[in-house]
C-alpha cells in the first residue's frame, strides 16, 4: 500500500505540473488537512480489505479508528519512537491554533489528533509514504496491545 500512495503523490505532481515547496513553510494546519485525508483513506482502505460487508458496518469501524479519541491514543503510543524531526512537526500541529474542534472529543484529544494528522500529512507530501503507514501500523499494534491490558 505504501508504494501506491507514493506512486499516487509522484503520478499527481508529474500529471498536473506540481512543484515541490519546502513543507516547513506550510501552515501545520495545512498539513493536517491533507493527513486528515491520507489517514482516512489508510484506515479505509484497510478496513475493506478485511471482507465485504454492508457500507454501515465500514463506515462504524473506520470511524472508531479515525476519530480524535483514536489518534490521540495512537500518537501517545508512538511518541517515543518518532524522530525529532517528526516530533516537531507533530508539535506544531498540536500546538496550532484551531477555530474548530470535534464534536465527540475533548480539546486535549482534538490537538493531539490534529498533530497526528499533520504528521501524516508531512510524512505523505515528503514521498515518505513507508514511514508513515510504518508509523500507523505500530500505532495499531500497540493501541491494540494496550487495550487487552486494560
Amino acid at each position: 500500500m505504501e508504494k501506491s500512495l507514493m506512486e499516487l503523490a509522484e503520478f499527481l505532481r508529474v500529471r498536473f505540473s506540481l512543484e515541490k515547496k519546502d513543507l516547513k513553510t506550510y501552515s501545520p494546519l495545512t498539513l493536517a488537512y491533507i493527513g486528515d485525508a491520507v489517514y482516512d483513506l489508510v484506515i479505509r482502505t484497510l478496513v475493506v480489505e478485511e471482507g465485504n460487508c454492508a457500507p454501515s458496518r465500514l463506515h462504524k469501524k473506520t470511524s472508531s479508528l479515525v476519530k480524535a479519541q483514536a489518534q490521540a491514543e495512537m500518537i501517545d503510543v508512538l511518541l517515543e519512537t518518532l524522530s525529532e524531526e517528526e516530533q516537531n512537526v507533530y508539535r506544531r500541529g498540536r500546538n496550532a491554533k484551531s477555530y474548530t474542534m470535534a464534536k465527540n472529543a475533548t480539546m486535549k484529544d482534538y490537538r493531539k489528533a490534529t498533530g497526528f494528522e499533520a504528521l501524516m500529512g508531512y510524512l505523505y507530501l515528503c514521498g515518505r509514504t513507508e514511514r508513515m503507514v510504518e508509523l500507523i501500523q505500530e500505532g495499531m499494534e500497540k493501541r491494540k496491545t494496550e487495550g487487552e491490558k486494560e
